[in-house]
């Protein structure tokens, strides 16, 4: 079986300023793929390019067999797109914006209503409200409702959960799980790395070029550098002194801990010698098991 998204050495440059390079991935039918970077990785011109938005400027790329430049509105039939900015029409009530998203692709609310059931539940006592009016967690529902009313093969969404409550990202990818169990391919961008663990897939992009793809487990199994969790009674002072050593190859702040990276394995009485030795008090010290975002920032480091 050909995968649902297929992408070969794609390369898109804006001007002189390069946004993805090289670029080589597939999505299998039915995946939750992630693609997992900070804000200017690359992430929303690739899904630019997917979606037929953007033309690359190197590679070519297929969504469902279709050529994203030469069947351009074949492919606009099949895909639903989810910009990361809200992008549907602010003075329209929520029921308009459905029923004009679902009037351009030759349908109505009725006859796919099993497909935004469940979340647009949550939106009906609303309906009459203007979209431009509703809190962030219901503009991302509704947006993802209009998304979904033309029942599309592959669904593309850009940042889908940036500036909504932890509440409304965990109801987000509960609805993205249950959509993945229709068949659905689904591919969705996201800077926040804990979301990773969410994917089946994922691909860590940064400065237009993938630094790794696998499944999220793999990619934290993948990080064998030795890796404890300390934290003193001063933060500060501690990120400093750590990153003053010469056995420190990463400090980083991971919530009340500090993710120390050293360059060999230690003994953790050697670490905490040091520590005294520098007049840090209430030391807690302990082996940290890797994250997605330890091995995202070891692999900026070293490509």
């Amino acid at each position: 079986m050909k995968p649902s998204i297929q992408i070969n050495q794609i390369g898109k440059t804006y001007g002189d300023v390069m946004a993805l390079s090289d670029i080589n991935l597939e999505v299998e039918t039915g995946e939750l793929f992630g693609l997992i970077g900070p804000d200017g990785a690359g992430k929303t011109t690739l899904f630019r390019i997917l979606t037929s938005l953007l033309k690359p400027n190197a590679g070519e790329a297929w969504v469902e067999g279709l050529h994203t430049v030469k069947d351009y509105k074949k492919i606009r039939r099949i895909i639903g797109y989810m910009p990361g900015k809200f992008s549907l029409y602010q003075d329209l009530s929520v029921a308009e914006n459905l029923t004009f998203f679902a009037t351009i692709f030759g349908t109505t609310i009725q006859e796919n209503y099993h497909l935004i059931k469940e979340i647009y539940q949550q939106l009906e006592p609303f309906k009459n409200r203007r979209a431009g009016k509703l809190s962030g967690g219901m503009k991302q529902k509704l947006a993802l409702c209009c998304a979904l009313i033309h029942e599309p093969k592959v669904l593309f969404l850009d940042e889908p959960t940036t500036g909504v409550d932890a509440v409304s990202r965990a109801e987000f990818w509960q609805m993205l799980k249950r959509l993945r169990e229709r068949g659905i391919t689904i591919m969705v961008s996201t800077p926040y790395m804990d979301e990773a663990s969410l994917c089946e897939r994922i691909a860590l992009i940064q400065g237009g070029k993938i630094l790794s793809v696998d499944a999220p487990e793999a990619i934290t199994n993948s990080y064998q550098k030795p890796l404890y969790a300390v934290r003193t009674a001063d933060y500060y002072r501690l990120l400093n002194d750590l990153r003053d050593t010469d056995f420190a190859e990463r400090v980083a702040p991971f919530g009340e801990f500090l993710h120390l990276t050293t360059r060999e394995k230690m003994p953790e009485q050697e670490i905490k010698d040091f520590l005294l030795s520098r007049g840090h008090s209430d030391i807690r010290l302990q082996p940290a098991k890797p994250t997605i975002e330890d091995v995202f920032l070891d692999l900026m480091q070293t490509t």
